[in-house]
């Protein structure tokens, strides 16, 4: 004797993912959004069991009520079955969804690898495009230029003089201008301040001395010619 009265249709594997072919593959993004898939359909079968256990409730109430208890009893032995079913559509529920986060974390960790092996890739290219060696070559170019900038302005900076290479001999040309000057000035007749004055000449004749005076001069001069 059939308890449960007619057999029903085989139940589609709570463990399926509603999907054939295996999946999304090596696309995390794919194989949640199939996962999610999944679990929306377990939702819908978790919600159809529990309206068949409150009906089978209301069901055994009733039969109860009318004193059928046979009839109660079968409707809670159904009841049993279905919260049974509906107890392991809740872990498949639980596992999916814990796929779910962890696919998730998953694909975030992988993402977050990406960006770190794409940062330190970047590093590594522009440290070989630039390279210690021509940093320091860079570093010396950009020092002689600073020099050569510098030499430039110094040079655009210095006076703009003909002679300036004649400055020793024209300084050696006043020199001798200066001596020159001195020997002509030293040459030269007394001027008229430091000219010693003698008294002039009469302009009259002088008197003529006597016989006796002339014979004296001539004894005078005799005398002083002796010493």
């Amino acid at each position: 004797m059939n308890w449960f009265g007619k057999k029903k249709a085989a139940q589609p594997s709570t463990t399926s993912t509603g999907t054939s072919g295996g999946g999304g593959g090596g696309n995390p993004g794919a194989t949640i959004i199939k996962i999610r898939e999944s679990i929306e359909a377990q939702e819908k079968r978790e919600a159809h069991k529990e309206r068949e256990i409150d009906k089978l409730v209301s069901d055994a109430k009733a039969k109860m009520a009318k004193g059928d208890k046979k009839g109660a009893l079968y409707a809670m032995k159904r009841k049993k079955l279905h919260e049974t079913e509906l107890n392991k559509i809740q872990q498949v529920k639980m596992t999916l969804e814990t796929q779910v986060i962890n696919l998730e974390s998953a694909a975030q960790n992988a993402d977050t690898f990406a960006a770190m092996n794409a940062g330190k890739n970047a590093m590594a290219k522009i440290r070989n495009d630039v390279g210690i060696d021509k940093v320091d070559n860079l570093m010396d170019d950009i020092k002689d230029e600073m020099d050569l900038a510098n030499e430039i302005s110094d040079a655009i900076a210095q006076p703009v003089d003909p002679f300036a290479q004649d400055e020793d001999d024209l300084l050696a040309e006043l020199e001798q201008m200066g001596a020159d000057d001195l020997e002509a000035e030293l040459l030269q007749a007394p001027s008229a301040k430091n000219e010693v004055l003698f008294p002039d000449a009469p302009a009259s004749k002088l008197p003529s001395l006597d016989a006796s005076e002339a014979e004296e001069m001539k004894k005078l001069e005799a005398e002083l010619a002796g010493l």
